[in-house]
């Protein structure tokens, strides 16, 4: 009798939540079809990863790579060092794990891991979370064996033979969750008949967003929303001390249960970062998104104006949001038919399913390596 094989599967990146989110959500994926498939994570050293992974019961390796400042060019010779280092790293990686094949979600550390995989003829796959597309994932794109995407038109970045459209993978508990909205709400402390604007920017806060709250909260409640509102570590203090006599608002510097958060929230205010749109799609909410300028390719005014076109979701640009975000909150939260017809049309978008599509990808990939 032929014994089944055994895969080692590497995934590397990381650097923000929208990279870790997915690459856990493929491990776990992986582990469901096949518990014995052994997984290594490589991140970057001294970025969020090297505890995410961990947590979620993953080893992981750091490379001393670092992203290059565009700004102040002489300090790229350290760059550079801690690049060619990483490099040497990852040969030794590859030596030691030998895996059957290399998954890229971008970030810093998964250039120089999967260009050596690509060296090594270890087969590759990258997962793009966004509609433009990352340098990293183009500069790898023409020797990977798959590039799994979630939106269209990717063409025009990627090699069309090698595109698989997915989606993007996201938390799976953020999609299960049993309470109605007003269970939702009432877990939360707020008042069941007063719609919700949920306000997130990330684990470490979004200033411009912060602050556009921050001077709005008497005119949002006024209008009768309570607000949730999630401020950031950076941030917690100052938005704390703000919230702290206004009625019917709590400002938290994380939010540990975000599924329930989602499903109590009528409006949604967020920074466009793939796997926050992603859910957004998937649980069919309507949002005001604030792209960050401060991103590569400008990619999350691309991800929210790609929404914005076909009415999923309305885009305030940072530098608009001080002015006009409010007053955006404020209209959306008074015309409930214009939420629900958001609503659909974000959820019209949605791919469910992502981390299964993409490990039947890698399955697929595997199965023509070994004939």
């Amino acid at each position: 009798m032929k014994t089944k094989r055994k895969y080692r599967i590497l995934i590397s990146g990381g650097g923000t939540g929208g990279h870790i989110f997915p690459a856990v959500a493929i491990a776990n994926a992986l582990k469901r079809r096949d518990a014995d498939t052994e997984i290594l994570f490589v991140g970057a050293e001294n970025r969020m990863e090297m505890e995410r992974v961990p947590a979620a019961g993953y080893k992981i390796i750091g490379l001393p790579v670092c992203g290059f400042d565009r700004k102040r060019l002489w300090r790229n010779f350290k760059v550079l060092w801690k690049l060619f280092k990483s490099m040497r790293l990852a040969r030794k990686i590859l030596c030691d794990f030998k895996p059957d094949m290399a998954v890229g979600v971008g970030g810093y550390a998964s250039g120089p891991m999967l260009k050596a995989a690509q060296k090594n003829g270890i087969p590759t796959l990258l997962q793009e979370q966004n509609s433009y597309a990352g340098v990293t994932n183009k500069l790898l794109a023409q020797k990977a064996s798959a590039i799994c995407v979630a939106y269209d038109n990717m063409g025009r970045f990627f090699p069309e033979k090698s595109i698989v459209k997915t989606g993007n993978p996201v938390r799976q508990a953020v999609l299960e969750v049993s309470q109605t909205q007003a269970e939702a709400k009432e877990l939360l402390g707020f008042d069941s008949k007063r719609p919700l604007v949920l306000v997130v920017g990330g684990s470490l806060g979004a200033r411009t967003i912060n602050e556009s709250i921050g001077v709005s909260l008497e005119k949002l409640t006024a209008a009768g929303a309570s607000v949730m509102w999630q401020t950031g570590k950076l941030y917690a203090e100052e938005c704390s001390a703000k919230a702290k006599d206004v009625p019917h608002v709590k400002a938290m510097p994380f939010i540990t249960d975000m599924g329930l958060a989602y499903r109590a929230a009528d409006v949604v205010v967020s920074r466009a970062g793939a796997s926050t749109i992603s859910e957004l799609q998937l649980l069919g909410k309507p949002s005001i998104l604030v792209p960050s300028p401060n991103v590569a390719e400008d990619h999350q005014r691309k991800n929210a104006q790609a929404l914005a076109d076909v009415g999923a979701s309305v885009m305030v640009l940072d530098a608009d949001a001080q002015a006009h975000l409010a007053d955006e909150v404020v209209a959306m939260l008074a015309d409930e038919s214009r939420r629900q017809l958001i609503a659909e049309n974000v959820l019209k978008m949605a791919l469910p399913q992502a981390d299964e599509k993409i490990v039947d990808t890698i399955y697929s990939i595997l199965s023509k390596e070994s004939k």
